[in-house]
């Protein structure tokens, strides 16, 4: 990683952004007929924190919850993945935020999702009462464009983290474009752009960025995002393509290494959280400075982990594990099909199906 090896900080990554408490259903349907919930815990930035904290590495979540036994809740239960949470901050005026899901998978258009976190504690993060010693005492600062729709406030803090500055960490920006957060009146698709032009390394989506930019294509997409050192396509069950920045050339224009990775074939239980955890899949291969191939198929290695259990959060495989599956050769790799409890292994008897 750029930089890395001068640097000297407490955390490796620093996530930033708003965790809520999240209801699943005990059964299949619409909200209107589910008659109970189990609680557990939702957040772009915090899903983030987690798995790499579960993978090993040295995670701090930064964020903002109400002075409610729900903020109790997600901070012990963020913290029982072995991320630092001794910067969150209480706000004992302001709730956490919540909401509520059904059981039908939200890729497609049958899920219902409803979001109880308007005025929320998380809300009126700012410049001003967030602590910049722990966010920028790090290796990595990852944000996403959820925090910067949620207030003027949390806008304003995303753009002064985003703008530089002597010893920045490398920022991590994940687009991650939700139109029905954004205020009336507000650009949200310009703002994203900005922000991700201001950020070292960026995640996303094809279809996001046709959505939000009118632009279509991966050669479209890095010409709208010339600056970002490393430039993360996502492109759903086609894989992704990574713009990776090499230098420079004769005439002084950057260079890019063009690198793209097929997705893994899957079978899915819920598509819930794999966007989180291929960015955590990707900034742990790059804390440790593996080769740019080989960052994109740990993201999807630790996306699958993911997309083969219930909900959004689980442990990811065991390192060893990840790196012989990482390593293998192309024709192996695109025939390798995961399923349930594949992460579990005792380094004899492998649970990866092979077609």
């Amino acid at each position: 990683m750029p930089g890395s090896a001068a640097r000297t900080a407490t955390a490796d990554v620093v996530c930033l952004g708003e965790s809520m408490v999240t209801f699943l259903p005990s059964q299949p349907g619409r909200l209107a007929d589910v008659p109970s919930f189990g609680r557990g815990i939702g957040g772009a930035e915090s899903n983030v924190a987690c798995a790499l904290a579960a993978a090993g590495h040295r995670a701090k979540w930064v964020g903002r919850v109400g002075a409610d036994g729900f903020g109790d809740h997600l901070v012990d239960a963020i913290a029982g993945y072995g991320v630092d949470t001794s910067a969150v901050r209480r706000d004992p005026g302001r709730p956490t935020g919540i909401y509520f899901r059904t059981a039908t998978d939200r890729a497609t258009d049958t899920h219902e999702v409803a979001y109880y976190r308007a005025g929320s504690a998380a809300s009126a993060m700012s410049p001003e009462n967030v602590p910049y010693e722990d966010l920028l005492d790090t290796r990595v600062l990852h944000l996403s464009g959820i925090t910067a729709a949620l207030s003027a406030d949390c806008l304003a803090l995303l753009r002064d983290l985003t703008a530089p500055r002597e010893g920045r960490p490398l920022i991590s920006f994940d687009v991650n474009h939700r139109p029905g957060l954004w205020r009336d009146g507000e650009a949200g698709p310009e703002v994203l752009l900005d922000l991700a032009r201001r950020s070292d390394l960026v995640f996303v989506g094809e279809d996001e960025a046709e959505e939000a930019w009118g632009v279509h294509g991966t050669g479209a997409i890095r010409a709208a995002l010339p600056e970002p050192d490393v430039l993360v396509v996502k492109r759903g069950s086609d894989g992704v393509t990574v713009f990776s920045r090499t230098g420079r050339t004769g005439s002084g224009t950057a260079a890019d290494t063009v690198t793209t990775v097929p997705s893994l074939h899957v079978d899915v239980v819920a598509a819930v959280g794999a966007g989180d955890a291929f960015a955590a899949g990707f900034l742990s291969a790059t804390l440790r400075d593996l080769p740019v191939r080989d960052r994109a198929r740990h993201g999807h290695l630790m996306a699958a982990a993911v997309l083969t259990v219930p909900g959004d959060l689980t442990g990811p495989p065991p390192r060893d594990h990840a790196d012989r599956l990482a390593a293998l050769d192309d024709e192996a790799w695109g025939t390798l099909r995961l399923g349930p409890g594949w992460t579990v292994t005792d380094g004899a008897n492998e649970e990866v199906r092979v077609t």
